[in-house]
């Protein structure tokens, strides 16, 4: 990694991933020990993201002098994974958390963030509120924040606001009712003027709190409206990222599930090779075969992260130009490893069935729950538009888009 050479605000470079790891693993393997029982009664990981929050979790990406471990992204990422490798769910609860953490280390290249870093140190965390409700055109934001004499106050309503209802501050793509500008406005959860619903219903990924939010008259307080064009230029492939480690982790807890059923199976097959299911090579292949196309998701999507960690570092430099090649490379190599890795776990988590017989379906088991939690991760952000991306770029040289919007479009005639 290129470290820019002249004096620099306190930033996060990385420590010892051994050291840093061993400090949350206990964790992990308490959230995995309660995981097949949340997804069978849909109950959200409040306690095991409390767990994460009083370890300082939250905190890994802060620099050191500020209370936190000073950890890289590609060592933020493993954590990740790991993480998702116990509940993938959890992970993804944490997305916007970390995202705005990560906007705040970029704004520390200017100004100083010495409150938001206290707060994170603190276990204090962000959700977030983007997406808005109905029929809305891409382009147009109808939550909306105005001034109301001396303070901020924000009225709207958002969908997917992933995990808002563990969160004690949401960040909230909105507008300024005065002057148009899009904004993000940071609100404090506890408050008259929030509210919040678990009314995600979709078939995976199920307790990542990603339901409605609605700000009736909510108080923002002074300097917490931020100029969305200050928002950090690899935003898009760090959100990217973020599933992608939900899935890649979501992969290695299929990968152990099954060469546990594996392992304890004593009915065979007449027609199978070996005396036991363990000892069979074609299921012992089945799962080495996984295993590899995991392998590839988890180095693909750590791969991706050294390039974040470019354009991070590349921000407390003095050249624009090195920037903005850093930023491209980010958004281009995230949307690479979302081809791959998409593919890769979505393959794995289905393939890996063929290893058991029908009863590898029962529903107690919820081995099914790995594909399913893939494939709701990878719906995100869809794959096919990044493909064409990708090749406009090669062959066109055509620069990738840093922010995307969904609405309402425009019907075609015919």
């Amino acid at each position: 990694m290129t470290i820019p050479a002249h004096p620099l605000p306190a930033f996060s470079n990385g420590t010892d991933y051994a050291a840093l790891a061993a400090r949350f693993r206990p964790i992990f393997a308490r959230i995995a020990e309660g995981s097949v029982a949340r997804e069978r009664a849909r109950s959200l990981p409040h306690e095991p993201i409390q767990w994460l929050k009083a370890a300082g979790f939250g905190a890994v990406r802060v620099p050191v002098e500020h209370g936190g471990a000073g950890a890289s992204l590609p060592q933020l990422f493993e954590l990740l994974i790991e993480l998702a490798e116990a509940d993938s769910n959890v992970t993804q609860a944490l997305r916007a958390h970390f995202a705005f953490v990560e906007d705040r280390l970029n704004a520390h290249a200017s100004a100083p963030q010495t409150v938001w870093f206290e707060r994170f140190a603190a276990g204090e965390l962000v959700g977030c509120a983007w997406t808005e409700v109905g029929a809305v055109k891409i382009g147009d934001v109808i939550t909306q924040v105005t001034r109301q004499g001396e303070q901020w106050v924000l009225n709207g309503t958002k969908y997917y606001s992933t995990g808002s209802l563990f969160a004690d501050w949401i960040d909230v793509f909105s507008r300024r009712q005065d002057t148009g500008a899009d904004v993000i406005s940071v609100v404090r959860v506890q408050q008259p003027g929030v509210r919040q619903q678990d009314d995600w219903d979709g078939f995976g990924q199920r307790t990542t709190g990603s339901g409605t939010s609605v700000f009736e008259n909510a108080v923002v307080e002074e300097g917490n409206v931020i100029d969305f064009t200050e928002r950090f230029k690899y935003q898009t492939a760090f959100y990217q990222l973020v599933l992608l480690a939900a899935i890649a982790g979501t992969g290695r807890a299929a990968v152990r599930d099954f060469a546990a059923e594996v392992q304890a199976r004593k009915r065979v097959f007449s027609h199978g090779v070996g005396g036991a299911v363990s000892q069979d090579p074609q299921v012992q292949q089945v799962i080495g075969k996984a295993s590899g196309l995991v392998y590839a998701a988890q180095a693909a999507t750590l791969s991706a992260a050294e390039a974040l960690q470019q354009a991070y570092l590349a921000r407390f430099g003095a050249d624009p130009q090195a920037e903005r090649s850093a930023n491209v490379a980010a958004e281009l190599e995230s949307a690479q490893a979302q081809v791959a890795v998409v593919d890769l776990v979505l393959r794995a988590t289905s393939d890996l069935f063929n290893g058991l017989s029908a009863s590898a379906t029962s529903v107690s088991k919820q081995l099914d729950r790995h594909w399913r939690n893939a494939r709701t991760a990878a719906n995100h952000n869809p794959v096919i538009y990044k493909e064409r991306i990708i090749g406009d770029w090669h062959v066109n040289g055509s620069e990738p888009p840093y922010v995307w919007q969904i609405g309402g479009g425009v019907k075609q005639a015919g």
